[in-house]
C-alpha cells in the first residue's frame, strides 16, 4: 500500500474501531477491565516511545541533543497545557462525577481507575445536563486531530514506525473511550447518542491525517520534530497520567498483574516492530 493509504486505513482504525469497540465494552458488565487496559496501554506507550519514535527522531533529525531537548521540552509543555485546562474534561476537582467514573483528558489521557462500586454510585447520580459531554467532545475532537498528525508524520518517516506509533494511539485510545463514553452517559446522552457523538468526534483522527499528510509533504523538516513530541507525549501520558492511577491498588497480586500488563505492552510494540518489518520488507 502507498504512505496514503497506509494513513487513511490507520486512522480509521485509530478512530471509529476504537470507539466501536470502547462502547461496546463500556456498555457490558466488565467494568473491571478498564484497569487492565490502563495498564497494557502504559506498556504499549513507552514501548512505542522508546523503542520506536525516539530511534526514529533521532535518526531523521540527526541531531541527539536537539531531539532530546525537544522531548524534554515536549513534556514541559504537556505539563504547563494540563495547568492550563486546555486538555481537561473537568477542570475543578469539585465539578460533579469528579473521581466517580474513569476520566481520561482529551489531550493525553489521565485516567483514573476507580473500583466497581463506584462505577454504581456514579450511575445514580443526576446528570449535569450535559456540561460535562460537551466538553468531552469538544476536547476529543482536538485530541483525535492531534492523534492523526502524529500518525501522518509516522508513516510519512517509515512505514514500520508508522505502524507501531498507530498500534501505540489505539492502545490507550480504547480505556480512554471507556472512560468518556461513561462520562457521556452521565451527563444525560442516551447510549446510542453516546456512541453516535463519539463515532463522529473519531473521524477528526482521519481529518488529523489526511491534513498532515497533505501538509507535512512540503515541510519534511518538521517531520523529526513532530517525531519528538510524539514521544514527548507518550512518556508524559504513561508516567505523569497514567501510572499514578495505578498505585491506588497497592496489594501483591494487583501489583504483579499491573507488572504483567505493561511488559505485555512493551512486548507487542517489539513483535510488531519485526512482523511491520516483514511486512514491509
Amino acid at each position: 500500500m502507498s504512505v496514503l493509504a497506509w494513513i487513511i486505513v490507520m486512522s480509521f482504525i485509530g478512530g471509529a474501531i476504537s470507539v466501536t469497540a470502547a462502547s461496546g465494552l463500556a456498555m457490558s458488565t466488565r467494568a473491571g477491565w478498564v484497569p487492565m487496559l490502563v495498564s497494557y496501554a502504559i506498556g504499549a506507550l513507552l514501548g512505542a516511545s522508546f523503542l520506536e519514535v525516539l530511534p526514529h527522531a533521532i535518526e531523521a533529525g540527526g541531531n541527539v541533543s536537539q531531539t532530546c531537548a525537544i522531548v524534554l521540552g515536549g513534556i514541559l509543555l504537556f505539563f504547563v497545557l494540563e495547568k492550563l485546562v486546555l486538555w481537561r474534561h473537568c477542570h475543578h476537582e469539585s465539578c460533579e462525577g469528579h473521581d466517580l467514573v474513569p476520566k481520561v483528558e482529551p489531550g493525553k489521557y489521565r485516567m483514573a481507575t476507580p473500583g466497581p462500586e463506584k462505577y454504581a454510585r456514579a450511575a445514580t447520580l443526576a446528570h449535569d445536563h450535559g456540561r460535562s459531554g460537551m466538553l468531552i467532545l469538544v476536547g476529543d475532537a482536538f485530541h483525535n486531530f492531534v492523534d492523526g498528525v502524529l500518525i501522518a508524520a509516522a508513516f510519512m518517516q517509515d512505514i514500520q514506525l508508522g505502524i507501531v506509533t498507530a498500534l501505540a494511539i489505539i492502545a490507550h485510545e480504547i480505556p480512554q473511550e471507556v472512560g468518556d463514553f461513561l462520562i457521556l452517559l452521565h451527563s444525560g446522552y442516551s447510549k446510542l447518542r453516546a456512541f453516535m457523538l463519539n463515532l463522529v468526534s473519531s473521524f477528526a483522527t482521519l481529518a488529523g491525517g489526511l491534513l498532515a499528510y497533505f501538509g507535512l509533504s512540503a515541510v519534511q523538516g518538521v517531520v523529526p520534530h513532530l517525531l519528538a513530541l510524539a514521544a514527548a507525549s507518550m512518556i508524559y501520558v504513561a508516567v505523569a497520567d497514567l501510572i499514578p492511577g495505578l498505585h491506588k491498588r497497592t496489594e501483591l497480586r494487583a501489583t504483579l498483574q499491573q507488572i504483567s500488563l505493561i511488559a505485555l505492552g512493551v512486548a507487542t510494540i517489539f513483535l510488531t516492530h519485526h512482523l511491520a518489518h516483514d511486512l514491509v520488507g
